[in-house]
């Protein structure tokens, strides 16, 4: 199966094959070549004894640093919580599965208010309402940190948190658009109320830091000046908040593979 850029790709670290690459360089082409070079570069008063020596082992050094950064660049050094040893918190599994379902369940009831705004307002293409989208300033909530090659649990479990927050007040919008289906808007921001709850209590069990993203105007709804703007509106808070949960779906889901 393709290793997916979610996470950092796990792999065997090189560096005790680098460091053994640097001491053998050291000892061989220090004692050797360079080394040689010593007693001329004495007579002649242009080098303090053991100059030479010194500068083969900088140099074998820096070697070392140039094979060692490729590897370092590509898969990230270590951030945030220890992701091996969450890996064998059962715990921290339990939870992980148990709220894959639940983000699939929610995803679920998404997809069900988008059918019927797609029915009911004939608006079903997003690529058609660009242009009222960019009057509107509805923006999509932000969830990089569950998907950058330095990924943090702290990171993404804080936007997570707080994207659902964010969209718990936006449905507001939803609900009045579509009274005849208020249970299930209700129900929505019910699961998103108690999905932001769930990873909140698992950042304190896990004794995770809480980090803080500047949040702008992200949790204010915008102001409609006709009922098509309102439902425009509906259309891309639902189907912003699917992207925000298809993103997340996959950060979790990835975790339970570590």
């Amino acid at each position: 199966m393709r290793q997916s850029s979610l996470l950092p790709h796990q792999c065997e670290s090189p560096e005790p094959a680098i460091n053994a690459l640097i001491d053998e360089a050291a000892q061989s082409w220090g004692r050797s070549e360079l080394c040689r070079a010593r007693p001329c570069l004495q007579r002649g008063g242009d080098a303090e004894p053991g100059t030479m020596c010194s500068l083969s082992r900088t140099l074998a050094l820096l070697l070392g640093t140039l094979l060692w950064a490729p590897w370092q660049a590509l898969h990230g050094a270590p951030h945030g919580a220890p992701l091996a040893e969450l890996s064998g918190d059962q715990d921290f599994q339990l939870f992980l599965h148990k709220n894959l379902e639940f983000t699939r369940k929610i995803k679920g009831d998404v997809a069900a208010l988008q059918l019927v705004v797609c029915d009911t307002f004939q608006l079903c293409k997003e690529e058609e309402l660009l242009l009222v989208r960019q009057d509107l300033g509805i923006a999509q909530v932000p969830l990089e940190q569950c998907h950058s090659h330095t990924f943090q649990v702290e990171a993404c479990f804080s936007q997570i948190r707080d994207g659902l927050r964010t969209y718990h007040g936006s449905l507001a919008v939803v609900l009045e658009l579509l009274p005849g289906h208020a249970g299930l808007v209700e129900t929505l921001q019910l699961d998103a109320a108690n999905l932001s709850s769930n990873i909140q209590q698992q950042m304190e069990d896990l004794g995770l830091a809480t980090v803080t993203f500047p949040t702008e105007s992200r949790g204010l709804l915008p102001a409609f000046s006709s009922r098509f703007q309102h439902q425009v509106g509906g259309f891309f808070i639902l189907a912003n908040f699917q992207r925000f949960l298809e993103t997340a779906y996959r950060a979790l889901r990835h975790l339970t593979r570590l």
